[in-house]
C-alpha cells in the first residue's frame, strides 16, 4: 500500500510506471500471439488460426481492466485528482520517448484515464489529444522494407522474392510461380505504358497472415511508376502456391479492406509499416492502415484526430444520413467526411422485439467474427461532444426524439453518450435506384454473392431487405444491420409445408407451426425489395438461395468442422486457375478453385 502522504511526483513516478509495465505487458503478448501465424500458416492450423486472431482481439480489454484497477488501489484517495494524472502523463511521455511503438503506447495511457474518468470530450490535460512527438522520436534501426535492387529480369526478381520468403514447407511449383507472377507484372506494366524496365522492389520484411492466407505486400518501380505488389500465398496439401498476384491499389485495397478481419503481421515499429502501407493505397485513412494491423485501438485515436481536424477545416453540418430510417438505430454523417455515427435508439420501432444490450453483444459478436469482406467494421465511442452549431435542427430534432437516453443537449454543446463509428457506403436500395444499369446489375449479382459469403463464416442475415446492405466505392456489397444476425448453424432451415384448402393458401397468418429459429428460404424472394430486370438477374444467379437444400449444405460442412475458403480477390487474379502451356497462359479447372470465391 502507498503511504497516503506520499508526494505528486513520487506518485506520479509509480503511476506512469505501473502504466508502463502494463503497456509492455499487453505488446509482448500481442506480439507473441502473432507471431504463432507463420506456425499456424506452415502446419495448416486453420481453426487453431483463428482461436488466435480471437484472443489477439480481447487481450487489450482484458489488460486495461487490469490496470484500471490497479491504479484505482495505487492512487486510493487520488484517483480523481488531475494535477496527478497531469505529472503521470508527463512521466509517461518520458518512459516512452525511446520506443519504436511510442504512438500506440500514447492510445493505450488514454484508455486508461478515460477508463476511470469517462472524459465528456477531450481534456489535453490527462489524455494525448494529438500525440506529443511531432517527429517520430526514435529513428528506426532499419527499413520496414527489404530492397531489391536492379533486377536482372522480372523473373529473377520474383524468384529472389520467393525464395526470401520461404516456409518449412516446400513450395509445390516454385518455377511456375514464378513465370505466372512475371507474366502478370509483365502484362501491368504494358496496361501502364511503361517503356522502362523494373529498376528496384521494396518489400516488407515481415508476412501478413489472415485466415488460411499469406501475403507478401511491397511496390515495385519502373521509372517514375510505383506499383503496389501484393502475392497472396497458399499453403495447400501439396505445398505453398502463390494463389494470386494484385498489382493496383484498388485491388490491395479490398484486401486491406474495412470489411475484413486484422492481418496478424510482425511489426516493432507501426509508424513506419503504416506509412509504407499509405504509399501504396494512398486513398486510405492512417486509421484504417493501424487498424488493418491489428491495433485498432489507436486506429480509434487516429480516425477521432481526423474527425477533429475535419471539423476546424470544414463548416458544414451533421445531417440524417441518406436511405431509410431503422427501426433499431438513427443514423446521421458529416457531409465532408466520409462515415457514419449510429445510435441505438430509446425503443425500437414495431416489430423488432430486442434490447440495447442485445444489439451490443451483436456488434461485439461481429468485431470478433470473421468479416470475410462483407462486415463493416465499427468503432464505438463514448462520451463525444461537438458544438451543437454543426448539427442540422432536423437532425437535433430527430435525436432528441429517439435517443434522449444517448444524445444531451446542453447550451451550445452536443453530448454523445455512446455511438458506432463506420465507413460511410451507399446504401444498395439508393444505389440500384441511381447507378447505371450494368452498376445496379453487378451490384445485384455481387447482393448474392455476399448472402454466400456471409453463410460460408457461419452468418445468417436475418433481414434479406436491400436497405441493410450497402455498397463501397469499389463496388461491393456489403451488410451492416446486425441486429438480427445469427448463426446458420443455429437456424432451421424448412420448407414451406403445402396448403390443404384455400382458407390455409390465403390466411394472413401463417396457419402451420413456426418455431423461433425456423427459416422458410422460399419467402426471402418476397423480401429482396427487386423488381423488373433486376429481380430475374438475381434469381438467375441465386436461386439457390431459395432453396433449402443450399442452406442445409452449408450447415452440414459448417458443423463438420469445415473452414470454408472466401478469398478476398477475384477469380481473374488466382494464379492457379492458370497454367502457361507453349508460353501462353490457359485458363482450365483448377483443384485449388474456391469453394466460395464469388468476388467479381
Amino acid at each position: 500500500m502507498v503511504p497516503k502522504n506520499i508526494t505528486t511526483s513520487r506518485l506520479a513516478n509509480l503511476g506512469a510506471q505501473a502504466i508502463y509495465e502494463a503497456f509492455d505487458t499487453f505488446q509482448r503478448q500481442f506480439k507473441t500471439i502473432t507471431g504463432q501465424a507463420k506456425q499456424r500458416f506452415e502446419n495448416r492450423e486453420w481453426a487453431g488460426a483463428l482461436a488466435d486472431a480471437s484472443e489477439r482481439l480481447e487481450l487489450y480489454k482484458k489488460i486495461v481492466d487490469r490496470l484500471k484497477l490497479d491504479m484505482l488501489e495505487l492512487l486510493d484517495g487520488r484517483t480523481d485528482d488531475k494535477l496527478v494524472w497531469a505529472s503521470i502523463k508527463a512521466v509517461y511521455s518520458g518512459l516512452i520517448e525511446n520506443r519504436e511503438d511510442w504512438e500506440i503506447a500514447e492510445t493505450f495511457f488514454n484508455s486508461v484515464t478515460r477508463q476511470i474518468f469517462t472524459t465528456v470530450g477531450v481534456d489535453e490535460q490527462i489524455e494525448f489529444v494529438d500525440t506529443d512527438f511531432e517527429v517520430p522520436p526514435t529513428e528506426a534501426c532499419s527499413p520496414v522494407y527489404r530492397e531489391y535492387n536492379q533486377p536482372s529480369s522480372c523473373e529473377g526478381l520474383v524468384k529472389n522474392i520467393l525464395e526470401d520468403y520461404r516456409f518449412q514447407v516446400p513450395y509445390q511449383n516454385l518455377e511456375q510461380d514464378v513465370a505466372l507472377v512475371s507474366r502478370a507484372i509483365e502484362e501491368r506494366l504494358t496496361e501502364l505504358k511503361s517503356s522502362t524496365p523494373l529498376r528496384k522492389a521494396e518489400i516488407i520484411k515481415t508476412i501478413f497472415y489472415r485466415g488460411k492466407g499469406a501475403y507478401i505486400v511491397g511496390r515495385l518501380f519502373a521509372g517514375r511508376e510505383l506499383i503496389p505488389l501484393g502475392l497472396a500465398l497458399l499453403n495447400t496439401p501439396e505445398g505453398v502456391i502463390v494463389d494470386a498476384v494484385v498489382l493496383n491499389d484498388d485491388d490491395l485495397g479490398i484486401i486491406f479492406s474495412f470489411t475484413r478481419s486484422y492481418f496478424r503481421v510482425e511489426v516493432d515499429r507501426p509508424y513506419d509499416m503504416v506509412r509504407f502501407l499509405k504509399t501504396l493505397m494512398p486513398r486510405k485513412r492512417i486509421a484504417e492502415l493501424y487498424i488493418s494491423i491489428g491495433y485498432n485501438k489507436h486506429g480509434k485515436t487516429a480516425l477521432y484526430r481526423d474527425l477533429l481536424h475535419q471539423l476546424v477545416e470544414s463548416d458544414d453540418q451533421f445531417e440524417i444520413a441518406p436511405g431509410e430510417r431503422g427501426m433499431v438505430m438513427v443514423v446521421f454523417t458529416l457531409p465532408s467526411f466520409d462515415v457514419v455515427f449510429k445510435l441505438i435508439k430509446d425503443r425500437f420501432t414495431y416489430p423488432k422485439n430486442t434490447t440495447r444490450k442485445a444489439v451490443m453483444e451483436q456488434y461485439h459478436m461481429v468485431f470478433q467474427h470473421d468479416r470475410a469482406g462483407r462486415l463493416v467494421d465499427a468503432q464505438e465511442f463514448e462520451h463525444l461532444k461537438f458544438e451543437r452549431s454543426r448539427f442540422s435542427e432536423k437532425l437535433l430534432e430527430e435525436l432528441q426524439q429517439v435517443a434522449a437516453q444517448t444524445v444531451t443537449v446542453q447550451d451550445d454543446e452536443v453530448i454523445i453518450r455512446h455511438c458506432y463509428v463506420e465507413r460511410r457506403v451507399t446504401p444498395l436500395n439508393l444505389y440500384v435506384k441511381e447507378a447505371d444499369e450494368d452498376s445496379a446489375t453487378a451490384a445485384v449479382i455481387d447482393c448474392g454473392n455476399a448472402i454466400k459469403d456471409l453463410a460460408g463464416i457461419n452468418i445468417f442475415t436475418g433481414d434479406m431487405l436491400l436497405k441493410n446492405f450497402g455498397v463501397t466505392r469499389h463496388g461491393r456489397v456489403v451488410f451492416y444491420d446486425y441486429d438480427e444476425l445469427c448463426s446458420i448453424t443455429g437456424c432451421k432451415f424448412r420448407e414451406l409445408p403445402q396448403a390443404e384448402n384455400d382458407a390455409d393458401a390465403l390466411a394472413a397468418e401463417p396457419w402451420y407451426s413456426v418455431g423461433e429459429n425456423d427459416v422458410f428460404p422460399e419467402e426471402f424472394k418476397f423480401f429482396l425489395g427487386l423488381q423488373g430486370k433486376l429481380r430475374e438477374v438475381f434469381f438467375e444467379h441465386h436461386s439457390e438461395l431459395f432453396e433449402v437444400t443450399f442452406w442445409r449444405q452449408i450447415q452440414e460442412r459448417l458443423q463438420a468442422g469445415e473452414i470454408i475458403d472466401i478469398f478476398p480477390y477475384g477469380l481473374s487474379k488466382r494464379l492457379h486457375l492458370c497454367r502457361i502451356e507453349n508460353g501462353k497462359p490457359t485458363f482450365p479447372v483448377s483443384r485449388f478453385a474456391a469453394t466460395f470465391n464469388t468476388i467479381p
